[in-house]
């Protein structure tokens, strides 16, 4: 295993949740739908939990939470651009297209930080020692959040756009109706959402 490239990986995940926590703060400033809301909040809550077991993670490999990398400093323009398009909708559009931004937001955001748990989650299986311990536990705690966060979303941002679009839509979506925690059942769920208007 390249060690600095796990170092990497690590760093872009603690930006990513550091970020994350930003980009959900804005969204909770842009959503209109109350279940979205409720959502959003709780995810904020449980991405300051990731952010914690990341550091506990970075003490067990020894690794400076501050240092900055190349892939790190992109993570972050990444973040913060998401958070400004979202500060752009507010400023110039009406509240539901600024959901929909928002929406879309948070999606771009879930799917770095949902990659970022599925590789750590490989690094973990691969590794031994204190860091890999710590590394495993956190991945287990985190995973099944992050494909929560992911495909419930989507599932969101999808039918926040079909009603924009004057169509019947799914509120809230199959995802979060059916308690979705995988790709499969992400799929399934939308395939099914027609039965659900």
């Amino acid at each position: 295993m390249k060690t600095d490239q796990v170092n990497e990986l690590l760093y872009q995940a603690l930006e990513t949740e550091r970020g994350g926590q930003k980009v959900y703060e804005t969204a909770l400033r842009c959503a209109q739908n109350s279940d979205l809301k409720k959502e959003w909040e709780g995810y904020l809550d449980e991405t300051r939990t990731h952010e914690q077991r990341l550091l506990e993670v970075f003490a067990a490999f020894g690794l400076n939470p501050e240092e900055q990398t190349p892939g790190r400093a992109v993570v972050k323009h990444i973040g913060e651009s998401l958070v400004k398009a979202m500060e752009m909708a507010l400023a110039s559009g009406t509240p539901e297209g600024a959901e929909l931004v928002a929406a879309e937001c948070v999606v771009h955001a879930e799917t770095k930080d949902h990659q970022n748990w599925e590789l750590l989650g490989k690094v973990a299986e691969k590794m031994t020692g204190d860091g890999a311990k710590a590394l495993l536990a956190a991945y287990e705690e985190i995973e099944g959040q992050e494909d929560h966060h992911l495909y419930h979303t989507k599932g969101f941002s999808r039918e926040l756009w079909i009603q924009s679009l004057g169509m019947p839509a799914v509120l809230p979506p199959p995802e979060e109706q059916k308690n979705v925690e995988t790709q499969i059942g992400a799929a399934r769920a939308e395939h099914a959402r027609d039965e659900l208007i």
